[in-house]
């Protein structure tokens, strides 16, 4: 990460000098980051002439009195309060006064770091994501020391360096990787209720969630070790909030040393030789009969836009209540939060089924159902065919509450919301900081919006119900905006 930086540093015409501990780290980083240019010159992206001006920026330095003239410091060591405080209290011995401290911590709190300096005002977080050169997301965070100017003036560096930054208050994990916790949470859940298996959770997250990699796929690249570190670190600074508790499952990945693909193996099989293992998809089974598409909902008009690009004969039918399609006497509704077999009950409709949500319906290749135990064997079948017709590859799941896609969505927007109610930001930097620094197909709060807080409202309190937990309680920003009518964004 700190060779990382000092490149983007460099490359916006700034002199940095780079200081490690270890023998020689400093002077093989500016080896690397020569290299790194002469790609870039390569690929069209760079002149020479700016290649080899970025790269005379780079000095490698031996000691930490040769920063004594700096007008910013970056420190990108270790994880660890301790070894940060000191190198802040280091530096604060040889530096100018006038000197910006900056910590590139993912996780630990600033002002803790800042507390034992002489002036705790001059230090800001300035976090990057990894890899540094390439993502466009900046946190920069605040303490309560922090002088607001010094933020200020670290977000327009960050401007001018070509990134993306937003402000952020000092909680715990910022905004990325607090609001991030739910992703991999809810399907390390998921998975522990035997709801489905890895592979398959992935596989409807990426081609019905639309995220670029499912949770477990990115859990492997990221290591267990990290995340799971990460994890607990946002569980204890929260007091053991029940919404960030570790899993044990992946707690038994880290203690056996599987650590995703840096050993080779973790929730996937790194060997060369490994079987590849494909996700449930229901066998092709014959085309439904009596389709029947009912409301106005995005999930039935994509169901009967996609029922018409395939040539599949259907009807539109009224129906008193949010049910999507009609096929055979089996009932199908998007999940609410309730299990299937839970509205089955209630309704007293027994060929009851559940469909997931998908991020676009008219380009998701891949929908996931539950079926309510109540059921007859032949209820599946109709509901499988049923979307086949349609296109869609069929994932069957366990019948949980939420299913996989809208619990996640749901658990996302809630969280990001209590940051924003919290004050650690804004809606706007919630969603920005997770469009660009996990790559999320939509920022949490505007798919909120987009599927209605109501439905979100909705699906939280089901899930609180069910299973009984706070870690579903409902933000208050959700619930005041559901109270009067509005969206996050309005």
């Amino acid at each position: 990460m700190g060779a990382g930086i000092g490149q983007v540093a460099a490359a916006a015409g700034h002199s940095v000098r780079l200081f490690d501990t270890r023998i020689d780290a400093a002077s093989q980083a500016i080896q690397e980051i020569s290299a790194a240019f002469l790609k870039l010159v390569a690929k069209g992206k760079m002149t020479s002439e700016a290649a080899t001006a970025a790269t005379k920026n780079l000095i490698h330095v031996s000691s930490l009195e040769e920063l004594a003239d700096a007008g910013l410091v970056i420190e990108a060591v270790i994880e660890s309060l301790e070894v940060k405080r000191n190198i802040f209290r280091a530096l604060e011995e040889v530096c100018n006064p006038s000197c910006i401290f900056a910590t590139n911590t993912s996780s630990i709190s600033i002002t803790s770091i800042a507390t034992g300096l002489k002036n705790p005002q001059r230090l800001v977080g300035m976090h990057f994501f990894n890899p540094a050169p390439v993502m466009k997301l900046v946190e920069i965070i605040s303490g309560i020391q922090t002088d607001p100017r010094l933020a200020q003036s670290l977000y327009k560096t960050v401007q001018s360096w070509g990134k993306i930054p937003v402000y952020a208050k000092s909680t715990p994990g910022f905004i990325v990787n607090r609001v991030a916790r739910p992703f991999y949470a809810e399907a390390l859940r998921i998975l522990n209720e035997g709801a489905a298996d890895c592979t398959t959770i992935d596989a409807i997250m990426r081609e019905a969630g639309g995220f670029k990699m499912g949770p477990f796929e990115l859990m492997d690249m990221i290591g267990h070790d990290v995340n799971f570190a990460v994890t607990q670190s946002v569980w204890k600074a929260f007091y053991n909030d029940k919404r960030f508790t570790p899993s044990l499952i992946q707690q038994e990945l880290v203690e056996a040393g599987f650590l995703g693909k840096k050993t080779k193996r973790g929730f996937y099989d790194y060997d060369v030789n490994a079987t590849p293992i494909k996700p449930q998809t229901e066998i092709n089974i014959k085309q439904a009969q009596e389709i029947s598409v009912c409301g106005q909902s995005k999930a039935a008009t994509a169901l009967a836009k996609r029922l018409k690009h395939h040539q599949v004969i259907f009807k539109y039918a009224h129906a008193s209540d949010d049910r999507i399609a009609q096929v055979n006497g089996v009932v199908i509704y998007e999940t609410d939060g309730r299990s299937a077999t839970q509205r089955s009950s209630t309704s007293s409709i027994q060929q009851l089924v559940l469909t997931d949500i998908a991020h676009n319906y008219d380009l998701a290749s891949r929908i996931a159902i539950s079926v309510a135990h109540q059921a007859d064997s032949a209820t599946k079948d109709v509901a499988v065919a049923l979307f086949q017709a349609a296109g869609y590859q069929v994932s069957m799941i366990k019948d949980i509450p939420g299913m996989v896609v809208m619990r996640t969505i749901a658990m996302l927007a809630n969280e990001a919301a209590d940051a924003v109610n919290q004050g650690v930001c804004d809606a706007a930097g919630a969603d920005t900081a997770m469009l660009l620094g996990v790559n999320y197909p939509r920022g949490p709060l505007a798919w909120a919006d987009d599927i209605g807080l109501k439905t979100i409202n909705t699906v939280l309190k089901n899930l609180g119900n069910f299973y009984g937990e706070d870690r579903y309680r409902v933000s208050p920003l959700i619930q005041q905006h559901v109270y009067a009518g509005k969206n996050i964004h309005d």
